[in-house]
């Protein structure tokens, strides 16, 4: 699993720039979940929400250190309906990594990362995480990269 991030981090790495341009306003997540998961027993995909959101409706706020209006808010309404998903491969083909399955997923995410270019938008920054048990026979988890972008 740990080989895995070098060919993510070079795909998104060789494309990302640092922007610090001030005059950039609006931002948008694309976030990728590769499951880590043997027998396609996972789920990975791109995930794109295409839902503009106004997060001060859904916060909230501690009045006197213990109370808050947390309850007052639904979970269902925090669900968002509209997002696009990209379907990708498990990295796991059987019982060990599929490199085709690597390299088809990097074409993906290259395509996804070329399509935000091409309407304007410039990759800011990117962040990736893993969540596994990591035991002696863990071969569960997932790769979750975050690419930010702005314009």
């Amino acid at each position: 699993m740990l080989f895995v991030f070098p060919f993510l981090i070079a795909l998104v790495c060789s494309t990302a720039q640092a922007q610090t341009n001030s005059q950039k306003s609006e931002f948008k997540i694309i976030t990728i979940i590769e499951s880590v998961m043997p027998n396609d027993r996972g789920e990975s995909r791109i995930i794109d929400s295409e839902t503009v959101v106004d997060s001060v409706a859904y916060a909230t706020y501690k009045t006197d250190g213990s109370k808050s209006r947390n309850k007052e808010i639904e979970r269902e309404k925090l669900r968002l309906e509209k997002l696009d998903q990209i379907k990708l491969l498990e990295l796991y083909d059987g019982i060990d990594v599929s490199f085709r399955n690597v390299a088809s997923n990097d074409a993906m995410i290259t395509s996804k990362i070329n399509s935000m270019l091409k309407e304007g938008w410039s990759l800011t920054f990117v962040t990736t995480a893993i969540e596994s048990d990591a035991g002696n026979d863990d071969y569960n988890g997932i790769v979750i990269t975050r690419l930010f972008f702005s314009k």
